[in-house]
C-alpha cells in the first residue's frame, strides 16, 4: 500500500533545494535520510544514502541481494535471480536492526565541515547521535526544524519553520556565501 502512495506525492521545495545544494556547491554534499520514499531522488539528488532502506526496493531473505521492485511483494513472489519463493519483504530496517551504510555515514561524519539535521526528533538513534560525531569532528552544526527539539545545546544554529521555507532559505545562504 505504501509503495502505491508514492505515486500520490511529489517532491517538496525542501526537496529541490536539497538537490541544487548538491548541484551547484563546489565540495562534497552528502545527503543522509531516514526517509524510505523516492522524493529526493525524483528532486534530483543523486548522492544520498538512503539508511532506512527504500520501499522501491525488495530484499530477498533467501540470498541477501536487494533490487528494484514496484510490484505488491506477495506471500508467493518469486525473486528472479535465485528463485526464492516467498521470500520478499520490503528493503527498509525494521525496529532492532541496524541502518544501512553506517561505516560510510561514520567516515562522512569525521569529515564533513557542515552538519545540518532538518526535519527530525533527533530521538531515534543511531541517527540522533550525528550531530555529535560531526561537532567531535569540527563541523558547524545546523537543525533546520518545524520545531527545535530543545537541544540547543548540540547545534551552533537552530531555524524553525516549515521545510518548505527554512530549507530553500538555508540553501541559498549557502550558495551566495552569506552564511
Amino acid at each position: 500500500m505504501r509503495r502505491r502512495q508514492l505515486g500520490d506525492v511529489e517532491p517538496n521545495a525542501a526537496h529541490a533545494a536539497l538537490a541544487r545544494l548538491e548541484r551547484e556547491l563546489t565540495g562534497d554534499v552528502l545527503l543522509v535520510t531516514q526517509n524510505i520514499d523516492d522524493l529526493h531522488e525524483r528532486a534530483g539528488s543523486r548522492k544520498l544514502i538512503h539508511m532506512h532502506g527504500e520501499l522501491g526496493r525488495a530484499l530477498c531473505q533467501g540470498c541477501g541481494e536487494s533490487s528494484s521492485w514496484t510490484a505488491d511483494i506477495m506471500a508467493h513472489s518469486i525473486r528472479p535471480r535465485c528463485g526464492a519463493n516467498g521470500r520478499l519483504r520490503p528493503d527498509v530496517v525494521w525496529f532492532g536492526e541496524m541502518p544501512y551504510r553506517m561505516e560510510e555515514i561514520g567516515e562522512a561524519l569525521a569529515q564533513c565541515d557542515l552538519f545540518a539535521a532538518i526535519g527530525t526528533s533527533g530521538s531515534v538513534y543511531p541517527a540522533a547521535g550525528f550531530v555529535e560525531e560531526a561537532r567531535a569532528a569540527g563541523a558547524v552544526t545546523v537543525e533546520l526544524n518545524l520545531k527545535c527539539a530543545g537541544w540547543a545545546s548540540r547545534f551552533d544554529e537552530q531555524v524553525e519553520g516549515p521545510a518548505t521555507q527554512v530549507v530553500p532559505a538555508f540553501v541559498e545562504r549557502i550558495l551566495s556565501g552569506t552564511g
